[in-house]
């Protein structure tokens, strides 16, 4: 198993400690560093100073939004920077949900996502495969396009930039079931949220599945070393108490769908219930302790090196450790040697 450094998105600004952590992970041989992207800094920026101040550390996006560009847009972006850093990209994506897609940029929420997923997966591949001008008769991306508001002179074009790799690895953000089997047909790979080693068929039976080779499976998780596991599941569960509660609408919440079929479905609907009365602080608290402690790694040295073993035993081919300092890093690559 392969360890990644998951540094997600900026807050109020940029982290300082993201460069410094991204080096030191480099140092002690972790794989990957990965950048998301939410509604503020995006995913594509980051890592491309990241990679200007490293030379082999592979770089991820965990996960750089759809709606965020067309698909021809988000191939330049991958193409651009695996040039600019010798073949390093690992081109993560995801849908996103209605409220962030239609709320912040102000688009549709396709009523087929995984039509509209497998279409931008397929405009991407030809980018990259430059084989010939990109052609889809697509429903949601259609390359030219053919809208009604279409001026008819639009023209079928491949890159000018000749991609450095036709097999950039492209890694899907999925969650439901059918969305998890699609994702096994057509990505390179798959970014699991909220992952429980003992809990993998909560995604359906392709995650269970033999998988095909080369096939990447890389969830995150809070790596902490501490004394004291309460105080170090905190941060996972105020993560928690924003996605289950805030992270989309009270009838459409993908990530309380998810925590509820993994057996919290009681408290998946009571910490939505609270966060959008706006007790936000009670929402975090009403975070079981037990959910947020199976999807992490936390506590002790000794107690991390136990649980990593069952992490070790499934499907998971790379760790992507959200860890806050050095020391968790250095712990997490020593027990993982």
């Amino acid at each position: 198993m392969r360890l990644g450094l998951a540094l997600g998105y900026w807050g109020r600004g940029p982290s300082a400690d993201h460069v410094p952590l991204a080096q030191e992970a480099e140092r002690l041989g972790y794989h990957s560093v990965w950048t998301a992207e939410s509604w503020g800094s995006d995913a594509f920026t980051p890592l491309t100073w990241i990679a200007a101040q490293t030379s082999r550390i592979r770089l991820g996006t965990a996960v750089a939004q759809m709606a965020a560009r067309s698909p021809t847009t988000t191939a330049m972006h991958a193409l651009t920077l695996d040039h600019l850093s010798g073949g390093r990209v690992m081109l993560g994506l995801g849908l996103s949900g209605p409220q962030v897609v239609e709320g912040w940029y102000g688009r549709p929420f396709p009523r087929s996502p995984l039509t509209a997923t497998r279409e931008y997966v397929d405009v991407v591949r030809q980018v990259l495969l430059r084989e010939a001008p990109v052609e889809l008769d697509g429903r949601f991306h259609s390359h030219p396009y053919r809208g009604e508001d279409a001026t008819g002179i639009g023209k079928a074009l491949k890159p000018i930039t000749h991609p450095l790799r036709a097999d950039l690895p492209v890694l899907l953000g999925a969650e439901g079931p059918k969305n998890v089997a699609q994702t096994v047909r057509i990505a390179d790979g798959w970014l699991p949220l909220y992952w429980s080693p003992s809990r993998p068929e909560v995604y359906g039976e392709a995650a269970v599945g033999d998988l095909p080779d080369g096939f990447l499976v890389a969830p995150m998780a809070r790596v902490q070393v501490c004394d004291d596991v309460s105080e170090g599941l905190l941060p996972v569960k105020v993560m928690l108490g924003f996605y289950i509660g805030g992270m989309g609408h009270a009838a459409r919440n993908f990530h309380a769908d998810l925590m509820a079929r993994m057996g919290y479905e009681e408290e998946a609907r009571r910490i939505q219930r609270l966060f959008l009365e706006g007790h936000r602080e009670e929402a975090v608290l009403a975070v079981p302790d037990a959910f947020a402690d199976e999807i992490s790694l936390v506590g002790p040295r000794e107690r991390i090196a136990e649980r990593l073993e069952a992490w070790r035993k499934g499907p998971v081919t790379d760790l992507l450790a959200l860890a806050p300092d050095p020391h968790s890093l250095r712990v997490l690559a020593e027990l993982n040697s």
